[in-house]
């Protein structure tokens, strides 16, 4: 078992490389679109509109998609070869095709009443450009739509590099065109970067299936092929369940927009610094972990719960102290990372504390990312759905409940504790369903973590204190304090799970120790 789980952690690093460029470019992204347009009206509206086109990442090439694709390909390409599984992955590329194809007709149609729905606090003005913006960024759901679906099939065979790579390359195009463009196109010019980096993603993906033996091309669909009728039986019920958790964005975004202007804003930089921890550790782990549990029969229980509690336990060791340095050095990092041009002391405050909030709910976003993977291999479409109503439930609950105390922060603070219950409710519904506990929080396991936790707050606190963050000085120096405080947590955290003798370290030498005897291995086949 424990070649198992140093095979998914192997995985897992190779889809921390590639999220970790995506990511940083990601933050790069939101730095020149905040000196550009900083906390604004219309940046809000481009948000809006940025949001509606993008629902398809979150339903598709994180949920849907992968839940229903991934486990019928893996299952097909172990039984029957690569011929059959490029037959299905054909199909399903013609079937995703025509849906997305007439989902982008109905978004550009439905625009003026879709962005009511989202924004009913916006003025006019606003409104009328958040429309406009919505119909031509709308095509940008085919985009990442078969982008997804390419994912799924290099995923599943093996190859997860490239497509963490993929974001990397939609956002470095992004901001190409920002900068040539912003100028003179003003927030159009966001919009033309959404639609060439989305083009991009896919593109590269595209090729790569190709070079890995799979021709992604269009086929035309056999309702009578029991593999496409499974894909689709699945497809549905997680696509509606899913669809409901898209919920949660648009709710806070909606009653943000009765706060004061620029709410909107703070809360979307804010959760674009929290993407990184959450695509570089928790995605993924969960991608990682996908294709192996599908290949787990129905009947081997306690390998499916040996794979599953190991994989929630990697994920909560990388998260927990990442939670607890976002939490306690926010305000220094969303300074470092924005507070330039239109970027002012508002803005800074406003998305400092939003993120403090977003970080609060990381463990639980961990847990509940992670068992959704669990319940999409063990193919329990009705359970996933339960998960996604309790998140989308106590969303709207806790958001009524914090908006008018705590105003946008509030909002995420909300987000962090329905992620947190739906993890837990995730977790009950699995163990159910498998007939026994996963054992994650053994009481070893969580004294030796509250420990090492402990350790890492107190150096923390000492550095801040003894070392205080230079606002006023300059960016290299603002970036060697946060730099400094990093690498003194790191060791902290690194020396006293080291010294409690976590297991996870031992899955991370397995880890790379086949890395590199898989490069030894190609270099001696070069050789002979």
């Amino acid at each position: 078992m424990a070649r198992s789980t140093s095979t998914m952690v192997r995985h897992a690093l190779f889809m921390m490389a590639g999220t970790l460029a995506s990511r940083i470019l990601g933050l790069v992204r939101e730095i020149v679109t905040a000196a550009w347009f900083g906390a604004s009206g219309v940046l809000d509206a481009f948000n809006v509109a940025f949001t509606l086109a993008n629902l398809a990442r979150q339903l598709l090439a994180e949920g849907a998609l992968s839940a229903s694709f991934v486990p019928v390909f893996s299952r097909v390409l172990a039984d029957r070869g690569r011929k059959a599984a490029e037959g299905l992955a054909r199909q399903a590329f013609t079937v995703l095709l025509a849906a997305t194809g007439l989902a982008v007709l109905a978004g550009i149609v439905l625009s003026p009443l879709l962005v009511g729905i989202m924004a009913p606090g916006f003025d006019p003005v606003k409104t009328s450009l958040a429309v406009s913006l919505t119909r031509w960024m709308f095509p940008f759901l085919l985009f990442v739509s078969l982008a997804a679906l390419a994912m799924g099939v290099l995923n599943s065979m093996g190859s997860f590099l490239v497509p963490a790579l993929a974001p990397a390359l939609s956002n470095l195009v992004y901001i190409a065109l920002v900068l040539l463009a912003a100028s003179s196109w003003g927030v159009w010019g966001l919009a033309a970067a959404v639609l060439a980096g989305g083009a991009c993603q896919f593109a590269l993906q595209w090729g790569w299936t190709g070079k890995m033996g799979v021709s992604l091309l269009p086929a035309k669909p056999d309702l009578r092929d029991p593999d496409l009728r499974r894909m689709l039986s699945l497809f549905l019920p997680y696509a509606a369940g899913l669809s409901l958790n898209q919920v949660n964005p648009v709710l806070s975004r909606m009653l943000a927009s009765f706060l004061q202007e620029g709410a909107i804003s703070v809360l979307n930089y804010a959760n674009r610094v929290i993407q990184l921890p959450l695509g570089l550790f928790v995605i993924a782990v969960s991608q990682a972990v996908l294709p192996q549990l599908s290949r787990c029969s129905s009947d081997s229980v306690d390998e499916f719960r040996e794979i599953m509690r190991d994989s929630l336990r990697f994920a909560l060791f990388v998260v927990l102290p990442v939670t607890l340095g976002m939490i306690l050095v926010s305000r220094e990092i969303v300074h470092l990372l924005f507070f330039r041009g239109a970027f002012g002391e508002w803005a800074w405050e406003g998305t400092a504390r939003s993120l403090a909030m977003y970080s609060v709910g990381l463990p639980g976003m961990a847990c509940s990312t992670v068992v959704m993977r669990g319940l999409y291999a063990r193919s329990l479409p009705r359970q996933a759905l339960w998960v996604t109503l309790t998140s989308v439930a106590a969303t709207a609950l806790f958001s009524l409940i914090l908006m008018k105390p705590m105003s946008f922060g509030g909002l995420a603070l909300a987000t962090s504790l329905s992620f947190s219950l739906s993890g837990w409710v995730g977790v009950r519904l699995l163990s159910r369903n498998l007939g026994t506990g996963l054992g994650i929080f053994s009481l070893s396991w969580t004294g030796k973590m509250a420990a090492s936790l402990a350790v890492t707050a107190g150096v923390v606190f000492v550095y801040t204190i003894g070392m205080p963050y230079p606002a006023e000085g300059s960016l290299s120096l603002r970036a060697a304090w946060l730099g400094g405080i990093f690498l003194a947590s790191c060791a902290a955290y690194g020396a006293s799970t080291g010294l409690l003798r976590f297991q996870e370290w031992g899955w991370l030498r397995g880890a790379l120790s086949r890395k590199k005897s898989d490069r030894e291995a190609k270099r001696s086949d070069g050789e002979e």
